[in-house]
């Protein structure tokens, strides 16, 4: 007979600087990011967004000959184009608005390291230009100076768009394309990944088991629930499924995970609004994620950022825009 409740498996597993997988197409990955760690070439990883880019940017730091110097990280898609240009470039006093003080970029604090870019393909046409320059000359000028400044450093970018389409499509240089991919490497999608659902879901509910914060302590998987989410596709891959087994302990109570602890999409629900049309249904849905994010670290905002993923400024603007914290604890922590 079918055990209606599976328990924790047994089962051997790799964690590679924070990539927690048993299956053979990441292990065969960690190889290669292992190879391309041993040089000083540009690294371009194109991946689905919630693979894990920066880790792997962190695995290639941590196992290059670098990795005493500084890594550095920016997500491009999170920054208009002048306060870009200033958090790689730094700036001069008095270069715009604001600029009270001199300050240091990104490429001048990462002299020596690596500086990974996320969402290169989101970098503004007006300041890829410049990023030609250090990648071609390592030399940049600081916005409002005149004189350049020499910098020793190694990118590695990531993005999860086809490079040259965007170029095709008049959005990306060409020359800065070939200067960014010497060595494309393709992180695979959750769902190609064979067992790391299973696995990961259980590394998950570790996790969260240990965390003081949590409201429960999850020891068994309800067989309607465990099928479901083999049988679900994980857009969102590995951060999706995170978030996931976060919203079930958020909401649910006893120690067996159910189908009706999982979110609407595990469970095959339509959006509960589909006479809306502007977008309401994912702004439900990102509320409810921020909300039980801020529910499990006591309201801490830096603590919550970290577990979305985003910036801190980030997720006080679109807490702002969802209305989240504006009857009440405006002066959540940070």
């Amino acid at each position: 007979m079918t055990e209606k409740v599976l328990k924790h498996p047994s089962r051997e597993h790799e964690n590679f600087f924070g990539m927690v997988t048993a299956s053979p197409q990441m292990k065969g990955f960690f190889e290669l990011v292992r190879k391309v760690a041993r040089s000083d070439t540009s690294v371009l990883v194109r991946g689905e967004s919630g693979t894990g880019k920066e880790l792997v940017a962190q695995a290639i730091h941590e196992l290059s000959a670098r990795a005493d110097r500084p890594f550095r990280a920016v997500n491009c898609a999170t920054f208009t184009s002048e306060l870009l240009a200033s958090e790689l470039f730094g700036h001069v006093r008095g270069a715009f608005t604001g600029a009270v003080d001199d300050r240091r970029g990104l490429f001048e604090l990462a002299d020596g390291g690596i500086v990974f870019l996320d969402e290169i393909a989101e970098i503004p046409f007006e300041i890829q230009a410049r990023l030609l320059r250090v990648l071609q000359e390592q030399t940049f000028v600081p916005v409002g100076a005149t004189n350049p400044r020499s910098v020793d450093i190694r990118l590695v970018a990531a993005t999860n768009k086809a490079l040259r389409r965007e170029v095709a499509e008049g959005r990306f240089r060409e020359d800065l394309m070939y200067r960014i991919r010497v060595v494309p490497i393709f992180l695979p999608p959750l769902v190609r990944r064979d067992g790391d659902v299973e696995l990961l879901t259980w590394h998950f509910i570790d996790e969260f088991n240990a965390d003081q914060g949590m409201p429960r302590h999850i020891e068994g998987i309800d067989r309607n629930a465990y099928e479901a989410l083999l049988a679900y596709s994980w857009p969102g891959n590995v951060r999706e499924l995170r978030n996931v087994i976060e919203y079930a302990f958020v909401i649910g109570d006893g120690s067996v995970l159910t189908i009706d602890e999982l979110t609407p999409e595990l469970r095959g629900e339509p959006p509960p609004s589909r006479k809306l049309d502007r977008g309401e249904d994912a702004e439900s849905d990102e509320r409810r994620r921020i909300l039980a994010a801020l529910g499990a670290t006591g309201g801490h905002r830096g603590k919550a950022a970290e577990r979305l993923e985003m910036s801190r400024t980030t997720l006080w603007r679109r807490m702002k825009e969802l209305g989240i914290g504006q009857d009440k604890d405006e002066s959540a922590t940070e």
